[in-house]
């Protein structure tokens, strides 16, 4: 086989709600394409992917896991991305990189919360995605019920291109609606066989590929030619508009299955080959870049991991090639690194090859200063990717070392961990002089305090979780003037400037704009007191949080001939903000977190009351088969601690999610 080939490649990303079973639909991959030799299961804490000890512990998946495997002559690089909200900026990166992805859904839930904060972020970074009902097996199982919430709540087409045989425990297989054939599991063999469709399922079958035809027919023009000519669609002509409408992001094809039953898989990852894009078929990344295996080399950094090895850098290759003793240039500190070993990942285990080409995803040993986000380049060829966006931190927590001797170790391990995960801000409060790790949870600083604890054998004392909160405007001011003028000896500094500041509007965080006429202060000095400005949001005048939506106009000023400077308007509009938000009136905000919470029917009562009292406000609350699911916005700095007190109320019966749902006023 040639792995080199672009369009051999499928690069994708396994996406999902927590307990979705996308680490079990990972496993099954890895075991049929021959990958793995025995089947890893998640509650047995023999998974592949999730083989870090925190992973095992909680059962699930805490850090994005690259594995590689071979199917139907294709190399499949695949990426196990984790579920939980805590670790959303792990899916961001892996999601930068990746061509195409594969969203799992429970077959009783539908779309969860946390499936569509990731299916929202596929949608930014434009990533074509098949849809994989699991679970079929499972009481309450209900493949139309799933469809149409991915229909209702993602706003996507989906295109189910299978029928389920049989129903609940009773789920032995499915129709193919494209080549009107059945594939059956017998119990126990593990392997499927191809059969004509079942007598009592042909008519409903048949009525389900009519559907899909029309569906089709209407989306795509090359399909509604046939359509209308022929009165029907050919299984190739199908096949054909499905993957131009998975690649477009039109529609969304919806396969079924149990991934922990292997059932439903090899079809699954037929459809992968089939509808999912190839590097080549991928638009050029920006910076203008072709996956061309001949062009200049150029990679992304997604992850940086510090093993027992050493320090390697997960890149995915955009174009050209690299080899083993091959420099490259860090795009984005200017400096050139050797690349010392290039490795083909699979998971915690590692092979070492001679050279990557554009469309691959590895591993490489030997660069020192490559962060997440980094561009590796060909130093005779420059450019800078686009690096994937980072999450800002709502959660910090006060770390120390228990020991005075392990100051200097803790500074060096927390340094660490923040080059490997960007989403833990490391810094010193100058107030009290203490370490504050800042991430995007609580258990997100749970984990990464765990790591010392672990990894770097440190005994820390942690402090309470403190939320990070922002300042904003509520009634601003108009026609305030600052006059920045100093005059020690040599050169002085003049700088007149007259400003509004009112509330941003549309969630804007901060709007700078100038009516200034007439050239009474030039463009230049204009961009310095905006970046002054900017200055000046880092610190509120509340108490010092960053302060957001806010509007700025710049409406007049004045210069001098001689003593003007960008550097002087610069410190203008840093004290002329600070001032005009010192006479605003602000508003407090506090990160608040969109919770679903699901629970037997007789505790509900409790529950809503429990979340009243922390200020908590419902938003929707259903109940179906004796289980009530509750829907709430409430303050995130409420919801420390509230798992256990969720497992009380409900004798371990209830379960939560959340996710990040922006600020809101404080009390």
């Amino acid at each position: 086989m040639r792995t080199h080939l672009t369009d051999r490649v499928r690069n994708l990303g396994i996406l999902a709600h927590v307990d979705a079973g996308k680490t079990t639909v990972t496993e099954r991959f890895l075991f049929l394409t021959g990958a793995t030799h025995k089947r890893g299961e998640v509650h047995d804490g023999t998974t592949v992917t999730d083989f870090d000890p925190q992973e095992r512990d909680r059962g699930i998946t805490i850090f994005a896991a690259a594995v590689s495997c071979d199917w139907a002559g294709h190399r499949i690089n695949l990426i196990d991305t984790p579920g939980h909200v805590d670790f959303s900026d792990e899916v961001e990166r892996s999601l930068r990189v990746l061509d195409g992805a594969v969203a799992v859904f429970d077959a009783v839930a539908g779309v969860e919360p946390q499936s569509e904060t990731v299916w929202r972020q596929a949608d930014r970074h434009g990533v074509p995605r098949l849809a994989f009902v699991n679970k079929m097996d499972r009481a309450g199982a209900e493949l139309d019920a799933a469809v149409e919430s991915i229909r209702t709540r993602l706003g996507a087409v989906p295109l189910p291109v299978q029928l389920p045989i049989g129903r609940e425990d009773g789920f032995t297989g499915v129709v193919d609606l494209v080549r009107m054939r059945a594939y059956v599991w017998p119990e126990g063999t593990g392997t499927y066989t191809e059969r004509p469709v079942p007598d009592e399922l042909r008519d409903e079958a048949r009525h389900r590929r009519r559907h899909l035809e029309e569906t089709v027919a209407e989306l795509h023009p090359g399909a509604l030619e046939e359509f209308c000519a022929d009165g029907a669609l050919s299984a190739g002509t199908l096949t054909d508009a499905l993957r131009d409408l998975t690649l477009s992001g039109e529609a969304v094809v919806v396969l079924c299955g149990s991934a922990y039953r292997d059932r439903g898989i090899e079809p699954l990852l037929d459809a992968v080959v089939a509808y999912l894009p190839a590097p080549s078929d991928m638009p050029p990344v920006r910076g203008e870049v072709a996956a061309d295996p001949e062009a200049p080399f150029t990679a992304l950094a997604f992850k940086v991991s510090a093993t027992a090895t050493g320090r390697m850098t997960y890149v995915r290759v955009y174009a050209g090639t690299i080899g083993k003793g091959d420099t490259v240039l860090d795009a984005v500190t200017g400096r050139t690194e050797r690349i010392a070993r290039i490795l083909r990942v699979q998971a915690d285990r590692a092979t070492e090859v001679d050279e990557a080409r554009a469309g691959d995803i590895v591993a490489v040993v030997g660069p020192k200063a490559a962060r997440a986000g980094s561009t590796l380049c060909d130093p005779s060829a420059p450019v800078v990717l686009e690096p994937p966006a980072t999450a800002d931190p709502v959660v910090s927590v006060a770390v120390e070392a228990r020991r005075g001797t392990d100051t200097g170790r803790l500074a060096t391990a927390l340094a660490r961990m923040s080059e490997e995960d960007p989403s833990l801000v490391v810094r010193s409060d100058p107030e009290t002089g203490q370490t504050v790790l800042s991430g995007l949870g609580e258990l997100h600083l749970e984990v990464a305090v765990e790591k010392l604890r672990r990894d770097r054998g440190l005994e820390v004392t942690v402090g309470r979780p403190q939320v990070a909160y922002r300042e904003t405007v509520a009634k601003g001011v108009t026609g305030l003037l600052y006059r920045h003028v100093k005059q020690d000896g040599g050169a002085g500094q003049f700088a007149h400037v007259v400003v509004d500041v009112e509330p941003a509007a549309g969630g804007e965080e901060f709007v700078f704009v100038s009516t200034v006429t007439g050239g009474r202060v030039p463009q230049e000095y204009v961009r310095a007191v905006e970046a002054g400005c900017r200055d000046a949001l880092v610190e509120g005048p509340l108490g010092g949080h960053p302060v957001t939506g806010v509007r700025v106009t710049l409406t007049d000023g004045a210069t001098h001939p001689k003593d003007s400077s960008e550097m002087a308007f610069r410190a203008a509009g840093r004290f002329a903000l600070r001032e005009a938000l010192r006479a605003s009136a602000m508003t407090l905000l506090e990160p608040v977190a969109d919770v679903t919470v699901t629970v037997p029917a007789e505790s509900v009562g409790s529950v809503l009351g429990d979340l009243a009292a922390r200020r908590g406000r419902v938003t929707d609350s259903t109940t179906r088969s004796g289980t009530a699911v509750v829907a709430a916005t409430v303050p995130l700095a409420e919801l420390f601690g509230y798992a256990s007190r969720l497992r009380g109320r409900t004798q371990g019966r209830g379960t939560f999610t959340t996710r990040p749902a922006g600020y809101a006023p404080a009390p």
